[in-house]
């Protein structure tokens, strides 16, 4: 099988992924696709009420399923935020620029009402695994 057609379904322990039928994260060849993450504790299924908060939670969940498709932040090419409250998101920039301030990659940010009301913000990435 050549490197392009290996494919890596990785779960987060998320009860959604298995209701909902997705995968946290999807490795196909040097490509990472990480879903739409939020900020849930997934050991047990907890939020925190802030959006800062949450915004840290969803970057470890990121980084934990980038972690196990062999890949790391430093390899995300392209970032996806939603946020139901468009004044949130200022909030989450130290975040943001704590975990991409070096990496920088492309990004979009859309103001959308998330699946459930506890949530402040879920982020989406793209990784590109780079040589190492």
């Amino acid at each position: 099988m050549s490197r392009m057609s290996e494919r890596t379904l990785i779960d987060s322990g998320s009860s959604f992924e298995q209701q909902i039928g997705y995968s946290r994260a999807v490795a196909q060849g040097d490509w990472v696709f990480v879903s739409g993450t939020t900020g849930f504790d997934y050991a047990s299924m907890t939020i925190a009420e802030d959006v800062e908060q949450q915004a840290e939670q969803c970057l470890q969940n990121i980084a934990a399923a980038l972690r196990e498709a062999g890949s790391c932040l430093e390899d995300v090419v392209r970032v996806r935020y939603v946020v139901p409250n468009g004044q949130d998101f200022e909030k989450c920039w130290p975040i943001l620029r704590k975990y991409f301030g070096s990496i920088r990659p492309a990004a979009t940010m859309i103001c959308a009402r998330l699946l459930d009301a506890r949530m402040r913000i879920e982020i989406e990435v793209t990784a590109l695994k780079r040589g190492r």
